[in-house]
């Protein structure tokens, strides 16, 4: 009679020397070695292995309590992180989701749940907030898919507010002194990826996306819209991405990558030719080195389109021109720069100054 099976586990070899992943196929027993002796290790070892698995099982469709959780994790995955407008965010997410929903069922997602994940996790709200974004994103995609009857309501932490970070213009130009005195690696991308983020507002991921092809030097034009291999552009997500022209000072940075790119076809940002898939955020990575070595706090990639967001504004420039600019689908969205205005509020500051 085949023995149960209690799925895979942990096991520790003596004479190995370190943790081992059993299971049954058919009542016999496999094991695999993790390679490792830490247990926290072997943990997150046994945690892939297990994901991995269960990326080939799902078919459906079925009621939420027949589907497991990283069974939809990983179908969202495969079938549509690539085409998201961040795919590295979204398997970073899911990375990090997948050890606390191993072998959970779709209908055990609740609040008490996804606030126990919160509490686990320990981290910045706006971090598990995304993370747990990502989770009721991969459930209504199993749903769109037919692999689920029905969806099931995935509780958020309360939205952090938003910060009203950006950077001076020495604080700019320290950001971008420190870049150059990095690695010579880093010193070869990261000045160029900084004066995108300012001068286009971009967001990271369309920033890394860019190829050469989609930078028009002759008519100063830059189409961030993402494309297919082929070089045909994809559909439109939530993070649109468009064409705008060239600002004088990025055309001389764009000038000089340009005599230095490997190939017509390559990436804008990249390490030799090899394309550059993150650049950290304020406390790591290439990015956040330069940041510490700017004495900067605060600061993640994305102020840099905030801080381009805020020095259109402060320059004058009609709120309906900076959304233009910055992609913005939600015009209020671009009224969180309406206070860096030279206008704001004047008409009623006026107003109120009057004495009749």
């Amino acid at each position: 009679m085949p023995r149960p099976n209690r799925g895979a586990y942990l096991k520790w070899i003596e004479e190995r020397g370190c943790f081992y992943i059993q299971w049954y196929e058919q009542g016999r027993p496999r094991k695999r070695s993790t390679g490792f002796a830490d247990v926290r290790d072997a943990e997150q070892a046994l945690s892939q292995f297990i994901f991995e698995r269960q990326r080939e099982r799902v078919s459906g469709p079925r009621e939420p309590g027949q589907l497991l959780v990283t069974d939809a994790l990983a179908y969202y995955v495969e079938h549509h992180a690539d085409t998201a407008a961040d795919p590295v965010r979204i398997k970073q997410a899911v990375k990090a989701l997948v050890p606390f929903w191993l072998g959970v069922l779709v209908d055990g997602v609740t609040k008490g749940t996804c606030q126990r994940y919160q509490k686990v996790r320990d981290k910045a709200v706006a971090t598990v907030r995304r993370e747990l974004t990502t989770l009721r994103a991969a459930i209504n995609y199993a749903h769109s898919e037919g692999l689920l009857t029905r969806p099931v309501p995935v509780w958020l932490p309360d939205k952090p507010d938003s910060k009203d970070r950006w950077l001076t213009r020495s604080e700019a130009a320290a950001l971008l002194n420190a870049a150059r005195i990095g690695r010579s690696d880093v010193r070869a991308y990261l000045p160029l990826f900084i004066v995108l983020g300012l001068y286009t507002g971009k967001r990271k991921q369309a920033i890394l996306d860019l190829r050469w092809p989609q930078v028009d030097m002759k008519n100063k034009l830059i189409d961030f819209r993402k494309r297919d291999d082929a070089g045909e552009v994809k559909g439109q997500t939530s993070k649109r991405r468009g064409r705008q022209p060239i600002p004088n000072r990025l055309m001389t940075f764009l000038r000089l990558a340009h005599k230095r790119r490997h190939g017509d076809l390559g990436y804008v940002i990249h390490d030799k030719g090899q394309r550059i898939l993150d650049i950290g955020d304020g406390k790591s990575g290439s990015f956040g080195t330069a940041c510490k070595r700017a004495e900067l706090s605060g600061v993640t990639p994305h102020t840099l389109r905030h801080t381009c967001g805020t020095w259109l504004a402060q320059k004058g420039v009609p709120l309906f021109q900076i959304g233009g600019w910055l992609d913005h689908s939600d015009s209020r969205t671009t009224e969180l720069y309406a206070h860096h205005h030279p206008d704001f509020q004047g008409e009623a500051l006026e107003a109120m100054n009057r004495r009749k």
